[in-house]
């Protein structure tokens, strides 16, 4: 099949699988001890569902502040041209890794719907792999076979890449396109580097510069293996500012870059104090999502630590898994906009049996 066949099939297959999750149409979750549901039921929720990402909630601005907490729940950006556009600040603020992360109880409490359970995911349009195949150490340098895929429930999706190699005090970065969704890549490092290593990985769809995906993996560097990713840093971005709490003592942080597709910064910390370090980074004038890493030693260990702004993919609320205690439980899917990229946010709801 010629080339351009191939691109103009990819391109039909996702816009395909997008517009299906655009619609919005109500889903219901199979469960084996459910049999029938109300359309009155269905209608509520697809109306709750609307509410909570149509509307800013009560105070408006509730995400920007880590202290302050809504009396009404509701994700949308106040005072947005456009609907379905989120606030960058309360969709982190629904992570449970951010220090200022509201509780599933306080949630609940602003829906104001004492009847209606509820869970809300929200992550990119597609997903983006990262896999370290081969390793091949020199003299003076090491370099690193990755295969990077990027695929939407199965179907490749053709994009962009942006790769960033971050180790110690180590940063490159390299620009790459891949027409079928999958390419093999080499990462070349000093060895007088110092590590772990983490790879960041941009992916933009080619037929839409909005539709943004990413992804990061750490990989050992001179027998310096990555520790889990939390390990000695909690990362907490919130109205453009980082602040990090160390989870270990004789933390000293080396280096703090903001990273985003078509931009990149280094920073140095606003303030540190004690335990903790205060970073205040750059809205960059893209519609990515932007990855914070920060490098640094414990205890004479390298490591380095990465979250995303806005803090996604996350999930948070109730579990449907037990679905015995419940009668109905339904699924809406939506296109939203958060800092000008678009992800996919799906929420759940269900109820006690009568």
């Amino acid at each position: 099949m010629p080339a351009i066949s191939l691109d103009t099939f990819f391109a039909c297959s996702l816009m395909v699988l997008l517009m299906l999750s655009a619609m919005a149409a109500t889903t219901k979750l199979l469960y084996p001890s459910i049999n029938g549901s109300s359309s009155e039921v269905a209608e509520r929720y697809r109306k709750m569902a609307q509410y909570i990402l149509l509307n800013a909630g009560n105070p408006p601005n509730w995400g920007q502040d880590g202290q302050n907490f809504p009396e009404e729940f509701g994700l949308a950006k106040a005072g947005a041209e456009n609907v379905y556009t989120l606030d960058i600040d309360k969709v982190s603020r629904l992570n449970g890794l951010n220090v200022y992360a509201l509780s599933y109880a306080q949630m609940f409490t602003g829906l104001k719907m004492p009847d209606v359970s509820f869970s809300i995911e929200i992550k990119p349009v597609f997903e983006t792999r990262i896999s370290l195949t081969a390793t091949f150490r020199g003299t003076d340098e090491t370099m690193y076979q990755f295969e990077v895929s990027t695929e939407k429930d199965g179907v490749k999706v053709p994009t962009n890449l942006k790769l960033y190699i971050i180790a110690e005090d180590f940063l490159e970065s390299s620009n790459i396109l891949i027409s079928d969704g999958a390419v093999n890549l080499n990462v070349t490092i000093p060895n007088s580097i110092n590590g772990p290593a983490l790879l960041v990985v941009f992916a933009r769809y080619v037929y839409n510069d909005k539709m943004f995906s990413f992804a990061s993996y750490a990989f050992t560097h001179n027998a310096q293996k990555p520790e889990p990713s939390g390990t000695f840093l909690q990362l907490s971005p919130l109205n453009y500012t980082l602040t990090v709490q160390f989870k270990t003592q004789e933390t000293v942080l080396s280096k703090f870059y903001a990273l985003a597709f078509n931009y990149s910064s280094e920073i140095t910390p606003r303030e540190s104090i004690n335990q903790s370090a205060v970073f205040s980074f750059p809205k960059f004038l893209d519609s990515s999502p932007t990855v914070l890493v920060i490098t640094g030693k414990s205890a004479g260990r390298f490591f380095v630590e990465c979250t995303a702004y806005p803090q996604v993919p996350l999930q948070v609320g109730a579990s449907f898994s037990e679905a015995s205690s419940l009668s109905d439980v339904f699924a809406y899917s939506h296109l939203v906009s958060i800092n000008r990229a678009v992800y996919v946010c799906t929420l759940w709801f269900g109820g006690p049996k009568l």
